[in-house]
């Protein structure tokens, strides 16, 4: 808090004091006030969330005084109400797991959790650590607790990263799995690893690659695709005809990172040319403001996006 407001915080006993400019001690006050009362409603705050609460605090400048609104010529209404952290806490999504919910850390994410609620086709497209897998993931089991769907469904293309691992021993399951993995790591983060077997063993719960979804109509289902910039023309178009009734399906991917064949057009890319002017699906951007992982990483992806920017204008 002190780096984020310039400001200096000492504490005695159980008091909190506060020294500099007027304006970020007022600002951080509210700070406090609010997340005092956002813990005592039962959420344990952990150092990311303080982080990102500071970020949201500075980018809506939530201690400053609320602006007067006109309703016509002439006709002041009441003051807009200031905005809050618990308004920024507002968009939980609840999971059954060790976490009571999981909240948005910024706002595309939040616009983000909001087009998959009113969309029946989401696509997240960003960096890598910006979420859009594990919001997608907690949208998934949250919609399956709350029985608005009877099962999920998670795909992925199966293609290396860059390096050929040849042929690998064991079953097909086996051969498959170590693609999937990203996937299980959200889905174990989110629910206990007993119960989300059983749901697989089960077949409630499906983790597949990509090309296991030909032939299929998936009704009643929420279906993710993970990382779709990994497609192929074909591939996507065939994923994206596989809807049926009442299901949901979220297509992620970060179009920085193509791993296909020199050559091959990435279906995402495609897809987000084509679909952008139909009516019912939503895309949703992400930038490196929005990455929820290190602070390197945040770091890491501006730089290398600078890199490509002045290779460009080289060129």
């Amino acid at each position: 808090m002190e780096e984020e407001l310039g400001i200096k915080a000492s504490i005695r006993g159980n008091r909190i004091f506060l020294h500099g400019d007027a304006g970020a001690v007022g600002k951080a006050e509210k700070f406090i006030r609010e997340f005092y009362l956002i813990n005592s409603g039962g959420y344990s705050i952990s150092r990311e969330d303080i982080k990102f609460a500071l970020k949201a605090l500075e980018d809506t400048d939530l201690g400053a005084p609320p602006a007067p609104r006109k309703n016509g010529p002439g006709k002041d209404l009441k003051d807009q109400p200031e905005s809050s952290l618990k308004d920024f806490f507002a968009h939980n999504i609840p999971v059954a797991s060790k976490k009571k919910f999981i909240v948005p850390r910024s706002e595309a994410q939040k616009k983000y959790i909001e087009a998959i609620k009113q969309y029946d086709m989401v696509i997240g497209i960003g960096p890598a650590g910006t979420g859009k897998t594990y919001l997608a993931m907690a949208m998934a089991i949250n919609a399956l607790l709350n029985k608005q769907v009877s099962r999920i469904i998670l795909a992925r293309p199966a293609v290396e990263a860059g390096e050929k691992l040849g042929f690998l021993p064991g079953d097909l399951y086996e051969k498959i799995n170590p693609y999937l993995r990203p996937l299980y790591d959200a889905l174990f983060d989110m629910m206990e690893t007993e119960k989300a077997s059983r749901l697989i063993e089960k077949g409630v719960i499906e983790i597949a690659p990509l090309a296991f979804m030909r032939g299929r109509t998936l009704n009643d289902s929420f279906i993710i695709l993970d990382e779709a910039q990994n497609t192929t023309s074909e591939q996507m178009k065939m994923y994206l005809t596989r809807l049926g009734f009442n299901s949901k399906t979220v297509i992620t991917g970060d179009i920085t990172q193509i791993d296909l064949p020199f050559g091959k057009v990435s279906g995402l890319v495609e897809a987000e040319k084509i679909l952008k002017d139909i009516t019912g699906l939503s895309i949703v951007y992400f930038s490196e403001k929005d990455v929820v992982r290190h602070r390197l990483v945040q770091e890491i992806i501006r730089a290398y996006e600078k890199f490509g920017k002045s290779r460009i204008d080289r060129q």
